[in-house]
């Protein structure tokens, strides 16, 4: 049987309860506005929005998902939320998602990170009927070793700063839950490593891309740092779309996918901050010079790059937003939205456009 890979797929999804821990973040808003727009269920888990503003407030994300505030450290907490809900299928985003403040609080980033991930596994072993789980983690997973080949799924696990060691020790968390407990029985099990996502609704400190787009909401130059550092840039989109192609063939019953995936950009966005500075100011209409962030700073990776190929020959999934036109999104998007457009509606629209490239045409293919 070959298994159901459109993302965009109102007849598999419509009705599916899903549960999406960490879904007041960034990427979890985006993710479950999404799995609403093709007729899922959605409880999420989470702590309060992590900004202000917030594209889970600023989209009303709430009103459309059942919301239950909760700490993925709290482990009778979550075990009782996936009871509840009973879910199909799990995404778990859940994480102390940044580099430097894992510096600043590293025990609360290895206990939502590490520990957060063992609750939410063991909570779905004790539970009946979960039939996939994604767990999202980290294109910083790996052994960074500073060098020009981009990491595939075989490579080892790593990480420098306590943020990427977290999410490496994450990813063997997986790997011991899928042998011990999932290996013949219970869920389909698999963890998803995406580059350096970005898109319209991230308000994050210390992360480039909110940082730029509050430097020119402002009208102020902005301020960067490590200028030559090497990322797989992406839309946030196309991360999100790997990780339901993944889910469906996880659903599907396909053994064989419940493993570890890359979903990076092609190798041509994989570019410097300089770049992205300065094509994100052309897509403002902005061309101050940037300021160099002054004083020692803690050590991140300046070269990392995503090997994909397994992706895109087994699960057929394909980046289609080169990363100018990703940026030039995200300016629409924050212009639209501080021009008082409605922030659910941009980002749905988004949403239809990004499927519109893929070519999905909201139907699903399935064979016998």
């Amino acid at each position: 049987m070959e298994a159901l890979v459109s993302a965009a797929s109102a007849s598999l999804w419509a009705g599916r309860r899903v549960l999406v821990t960490g879904h007041t973040g960034f990427k979890g808003s985006w993710l479950s506005l999404w799995l609403h727009h093709m007729g899922a269920n959605v409880t999420g888990f989470a702590l309060p929005p992590p900004t202000q503003p917030s594209l889970f407030e600023a989209a009303r994300v709430g009103e459309l998902v059942r919301h239950v505030e909760g700490d993925v450290r709290d482990a009778a907490a979550l075990r009782r939320t996936v009871e509840d809900c009973a879910p199909d299928v799990i995404f778990h985003l859940a994480a102390q998602p940044l580099v430097r403040l894992s510096y600043r609080e590293p025990v609360e980033t290895y206990a939502t990170n590490v520990m957060g991930t063992v609750h939410l596994l063991d909570a779905a072993r004790q539970a009946a009927g979960v039939k996939a789980i994604v767990c999202v983690t980290s294109d910083k997973c790996y052994e960074n070793r500073e060098w020009v080949w981009p990491y595939r799924e075989s490579d080892p696990m790593g990480g420098h700063d306590p943020y990427s060691n977290s999410k490496g020790c994450a990813e063997l968390v997986v790997s011991a839950w899928r042998s011990s407990f999932f290996d013949v029985a219970g869920p389909l099990l698999a963890s998803a490593r995406a580059g350096n996502v970005i898109g319209g609704g991230d308000w994050a400190d210390d992360r480039l891309i909110p940082d730029l787009i509050r430097a020119l909401a402002s009208g102020t130059a902005p301020l960067i740092r490590s200028p030559a550092s090497v990322r797989p840039w992406q839309h946030v989109l196309e991360a999100l779309h790997g990780y339901l192609m993944l889910a469906e063939y996880l659903l599907a019953g396909e053994r064989a996918f419940a493993g570890s995936w890359n979903f990076g950009p092609s190798d041509e966005d994989a570019r410097p901050v300089s770049w992205i500075v300065e094509r994100l100011q052309a897509a403002w209409g902005d061309h101050r010079a940037a300021l160099a962030a002054g004083g020692p700073q803690p050590h991140e990776a300046t070269l990392l790059r995503l090997d994909s190929s397994k992706a895109r020959a087994e699960l057929g999934w394909r980046p289609v937003l080169p990363l100018a036109t990703a940026l030039e999104w995200i300016s629409e998007w924050h212009k639209a939205v501080d021009d008082g457009a409605d922030a659910r509606a941009i980002t749905l629209a988004q949403i239809d456009r990004y499927i519109g490239r893929q070519g999905l045409g909201g139907t699903a293919r399935a064979a016998a």
